[in-house]
């Protein structure tokens, strides 16, 4: 069975980005280099969602101890 492999779950920091990026634009093919950057946008997208969701947690946390205080 065939998968789907997304690129994007893959990019879990921006290290993985760079080394990703730089092999991209190795290879110079514009419509690659144009989907990895879409790909970049989504990985960097769900960094932003997992960090505001650990936020959120944390702020929930604080919350919850204050009205135990």
């Amino acid at each position: 069975m065939i998968t789907d492999w997304d690129a994007a779950e893959h990019l879990r920091d921006e290290a993985d980005i760079s080394a990703y990026l730089e092999a991209v634009f190795e290879d110079g093919d514009p419509r690659v280099i144009a989907s990895a950057l879409n790909d970049v946008a989504r990985a960097r997208a769900s960094f932003t969602h997992g960090a505001s969701e650990a936020e959120a947690r944390r702020g929930g946390a604080q919350l919850h101890s204050a009205w135990l205080a």
